[in-house]
């Protein structure tokens, strides 16, 4: 992987008896944690009471014991991991995003980017409203409670709000006596809900979470669908639904999503395998033994091995106890973490012909410096192979491509690119390979940053 930032990750549950959410929160949003490793925090509703947590850093150092039990109990729990997408890194962007307005408090979660924030921000200071944040979620929670004046209840505020926001959002949030949950009538963000044993309904960005708090999956928010849960059970808004045809980001298939989650149907283990198997038929490669850049290229390599024949093998291994490389501020540190993340085997590699696999090149500084600790390690030759397609347009809808300015292959060829990175060959998964990876409609995605159709315009 080379230095793309992923999407946030939303957490909620609703239980019918009063008990210690907090802790049920941060062990779904751990699971959600390689969705954004920025900020955390948790909003515990307790009798219409929402008290709140959030803060930089991960959930385990945002959350010990002590701040989960000061918490204490409620009736609905809302979690969130972020990394700065519209609005950056600042710490007031942390969520959940907690207000007060005349019919009681909102703490909301939101995962994805708005495309028309900027209009809508402008709008909203216009009419006399002030802002703390710079996120596009304080826009939302605005819309929404201007809504709620206007409206009888605060579901039919979120869909009227639903009306006005475009772009890319899976929201979950809590009013005093509700937990509600949307995904925008397009899709572009996975949202998911279950049940637990003791009746309590939890959504999730990821079916991994679900399986982390003990909850059984039961179905994928609907495109534009609003579920909402109270003390009178559980209903779905569909007034958004089936206006525009569904428009998943493809890269929760590529990268985004954890290996054991279940998106849409599809085991995304399963669509990375797929991968592999795209690639070894469309750019097969003479070696000696294939290997995957840990951990989001394994499953594709394993894919490639078992459709070209060549043996598999573990060549690279990470780090566990070191962070993801765009944390770090600094370009030249984050190349520094590189080789503190990650060793090559030298009895592995020594004087083999190497299939490399990895997910994307986007920089492609990272890359070279992977190509080279193989060829440190002894390998005779690094055949470069990519699951993703080239990056060539930016992306608005919470992926931290935003400009064509760092995308290597705007400025160069394929062939210029393996220079640079030093391998001996590179191939990369054609567009419609990337679509046909969840076996589904290949219409069904959004693969804009690869071939630059936009779903929803940018209006800035």
């Amino acid at each position: 992987m080379d230095e793309l930032r992923e999407e946030c990750g939303v957490f909620g549950i609703w239980s019918p008896e009063k008990k210690h959410l907090a802790h049920v929160c941060a062990a779904g949003l751990t699971a959600l944690q390689h969705r954004g490793q920025e900020a955390a925090g948790i909003a515990i509703n307790e009798d219409r009471n929402i008290r709140y947590h959030k803060g930089p850093g991960l959930v385990s150092e945002v959350f010990p014991a002590p701040v989960l039990n000061e918490l204490g109990e409620g009736q609905i729990g809302v979690g969130h991991v972020r990394y700065a997408t519209t609005g950056g890194g600042s710490a007031l962007n942390a969520q959940p995003m907690v207000v007060r307005h005349v019919k009681g408090q909102l703490a909301l979660c939101h995962n994805g980017n708005l495309t028309n924030s900027t209009p809508l921000r402008r709008e909203l200071e216009l009419k006399g409203c002030i802002f703390q944040t710079t996120s596009d979620t304080e826009v939302i929670s605005y819309i929404i409670t201007q809504k709620r004046l206007q409206t009888p209840s605060i579901e039919k505020a979120l869909e009227a709000a639903m009306g006005e926001i475009k772009g890319a959002y899976s929201l979950v949030l809590t009013s005093p006596t509700k937990l509600m949950a949307c995904r925008d009538p397009l899709g572009m963000r996975p949202l998911v809900y279950g049940t637990t044993s003791d009746g309590s309904v939890v959504f999730a960005s990821e079916t991994c979470a679900l399986d982390a708090v003990g909850a059984s999956f039961v179905r994928d928010v609907k495109p534009g669908e609003i579920v909402v849960i109270d003390a009178d059970g559980i209903r779905s808004i569909e007034t958004h639904c089936g206006k525009a045809q569904p428009k998943l980001c493809v890269f929760e298939y590529i990268y985004f999503s954890r290996p054991d989650s279940v998106i849409e149907g599809v085991c995304v283990h399963d669509a990375r395998v797929r991968a592999g198997h795209f690639l070894a038929e469309s750019h097969p490669a003479n070696a000696d033994i294939v290997i995957g850049v840990p951990d989001s290229g394994l499953d594709a390599a394993l894919g490639f091995a078992e459709k070209s024949g060549i043996p598999y093998g573990i060549g690279l291994i990470k780090n566990k106890y070191i962070g993801r490389t765009f944390i770090a501020p600094e370009q030249s540190l984050r190349e520094s973490l590189v080789q503190q993340k990650m060793g090559a085997v030298p009895s592995v590699l020594k004087g083999k012909s190497v299939v490399l696999v990895d997910d994307s090149i986007v920089r492609g500084t990272t890359s070279a410096r992977i190509v080279a600790m193989i060829r440190k390690a002894g390998a005779k030759e690094v055949h470069m192979r990519i699951s993703s397609p080239t990056f060539l347009n930016p992306c608005y809808y919470g992926t931290d491509v935003d400009s064509t300015e760092n995308l290597i292959a705007v400025h160069h060829s394929i062939d210029e690119i393996c220079k640079m990175i030093g391998a001996d060959s590179l191939g990369f998964l054609s567009v419609e390979d990337a679509r046909r990876l969840a076996g589904s409609n290949p219409d069904n995605f959004c693969a804009a940053c690869f071939d630059g159709k936009y779903p929803v315009a940018k209006e800035d």
